[in-house]
């Protein structure tokens, strides 16, 4: 698994700030999505429209559409949600092409996204065998568009939770409040040598990078703990 990619991340935090790509040097990757979690939604007072996923993907013609147009000239969209008229498209990226990141569970409108829009395919929380079927779909979409299935990068988000023994796994699943055989069949979860084969049977379907969720920020140990002993077997 020497080209297997292996990211953390946590639930942003409210009140973060994020730079921009020109502030981080040309490393800015932008995922986007349609939103899933009503509750979080409402609590918020954001809309959760029901065709959200037709924003979407209009909002993914509009960005890759302004990123586009060349300096000097302007950028125009007429859609049903957003109308752009004479847009100087400005500020430029400090990339030529500022990566995107899609994902999704859905069996069509996310692979033609990823397809016509995407860097990465991103398949979250999911089973190995549900994210197979997954980037199935997504290789599928982008050969039917005209790319080669192979200029997307596959990737998976999943929660970690390991431990040196069964008590520690435990233990920790009971602090975010998961189950461990919830955890171990949709996420990463067990002693440190089975969570490296896991993620080896995800980089078998394809998967080249994984994104793995820390829920309990306090604890220091697990983020140790994995460096030392998964990150270490990853190349």
């Amino acid at each position: 698994m020497e080209d297997m990619d292996l990211r953390i991340f946590t639930e942003p935090q409210q009140g973060s700030d994020y730079d921009t790509d020109r502030m981080s040097g040309g490393r800015i990757e932008l995922g986007l999505g349609a939103g899933w979690f009503e509750e979080e939604h409402k609590a918020y007072g954001i809309p959760f429209p029901a065709e959200r996923m037709a924003r979407l993907e209009e909002q993914l013609a509009v960005i890759t559409g302004l990123w586009a147009t060349e300096p000097g000239t302007t950028f125009d969209y007429r859609g049903d949600h957003y109308r752009l008229e004479n847009s100087p498209a400005l500020p430029k990226p400090a990339q030529d092409k500022v990566p995107v990141l899609i994902g999704g569970h859905g069996a069509r409108r996310p692979p033609r996204l990823a397809a016509r829009y995407a860097d990465e395919f991103n398949m979250p929380f999911a089973s190995i065998a549900d994210s197979g079927r997954q980037f199935g779909r997504v290789r599928e979409a982008a050969e039917q568009a005209g790319r080669a299935a192979d200029d997307l990068v596959y990737s998976n988000a999943l929660v970690v939770c390991v431990g040196k023994d069964d008590a520690e796994v435990a233990r920790r699943a009971a602090a975010i409040g998961r189950e461990v055989d919830e955890l171990k069949a949709n996420g990463l979860a067990g002693s440190p040598a089975e969570v490296v084969d896991k993620i080896g049977a995800y980089a078998a379907i394809g998967s080249s990078r994984v994104y793995l969720q820390l829920l309990d920020l306090d604890d220091l140990d697990h983020l140790e703990l994995i460096s030392a002993r998964v990150l270490s077997q990853l190349g």
